[in-house]
């Protein structure tokens, strides 16, 4: 596994954004288990899956990587898990698509962590890049919002805020692998979920669902992501992650032919303008040095 290392930090944050795109697409293909439902058995397919990925990394020495995490690990861990919860609990008590804004709020939230804590200095261009990306999620997303239920709202925020304390996190401990974090927060949050269903029963279509959400859309999607941001900027990682925004009404018309309107089409061509723009910058660096 030392190849996926050397892949450059920015490309790696951009593929795991790339699996957390078709989170959309698989919610909208389950056929009748509950949000918590799916949350635990996400979640169990999750875990499975780094614990696979961390014995091919580790092989015996999988349990000294879990200590080497420490105190931050096990804290990131068990945050980042409440943050997964969180969005299931949102998706009861607002709107979709103010859960989905909210979400994206990361890169804001990305930035001021990496600023004030890690004093991680913010260009002009990527500043330039955040306001441009922040502009297209909203007009993507603007003409759906709606107050909600306020309770439902307040929560939605606990998600980004959390993704943003894992990134801090990885990039203030860039020696040490926090992949077994997400251990962790994938126990909390299967916990959560197996307490607040009624039942854990679901089809078997569903079953297969929450395989390819649990294993492939957040099991390689946040693997990727905690490998690739300990080389990249907060800023830019935030940045990048708004991919995430735009591929989801992508593969919902490619698959499923849901056509978006034209603002999201608009606001997605914007994002992804910013977001080239920051990989431009990256190649222009690495010239210089």
């Amino acid at each position: 596994m030392n190849f996926i290392q050397k892949i450059p930090g920015p490309f790696l944050v951009f593929l795991g954004a790339c699996f957390l795109s078709f989170g959309g697409l698989i919610v909208k293909s389950f056929e009748g288990a509950t949000l918590w439902q799916i949350l635990f058995w996400r979640q169990f397919f999750f875990v499975i899956v780094v614990f696979l990925f961390l014995i091919l990394v580790y092989k015996k020495d999988i349990f000294k990587a879990v200590y080497k995490s420490g105190f931050p690990g096990l804290i990131g861990g068990i945050i980042l898990g409440i943050g997964f919860s969180s969005y299931v609990f949102a998706m009861y008590k607002t709107t979709v698509a103010n859960t989905n804004f909210i979400i994206q709020t990361q890169t804001i939230f990305l930035a001021i962590f990496g600023y004030f804590f890690l004093k991680e200095k913010i260009s002009k261009i990527t500043l330039a890049s955040i306001i441009l990306a922040v502009s297209g999620l909203i007009i993507m997303l603007g003409n759906n919002l709606s107050p909600g239920q306020m309770s439902g709202n307040i929560v939605a925020f606990i998600m980004p805020i959390t993704f943003a304390f894992l990134i801090l996190i990885v990039r203030k401990y860039p020696d040490v692998d926090m992949v077994p974090l997400q251990l962790t927060a994938g126990l909390v949050a299967m916990l959560i979920g197996y307490i607040v269903s009624n039942k854990i029963t679901i089809s078997l279509n569903d079953l297969v669902l929450a395989f390819l959400a649990g294993s492939f859309q957040i099991g390689l999607g946040f693997i990727f992501i905690t490998i690739g941001a300990k080389k990249t900027l907060s800023a830019m990682v935030g940045i990048i992650m708004l991919t995430e925004a735009v591929l989801g009404p992508f593969w919902a018309w490619l698959f499923i032919n849901e056509n978006p309107p034209l603002s999201v089409i608009i606001g997605g061509v914007i994002i992804i303008f910013a977001v080239f723009l920051q990989f431009y910058t990256l190649l222009i660096d690495q010239k210089k040095n």
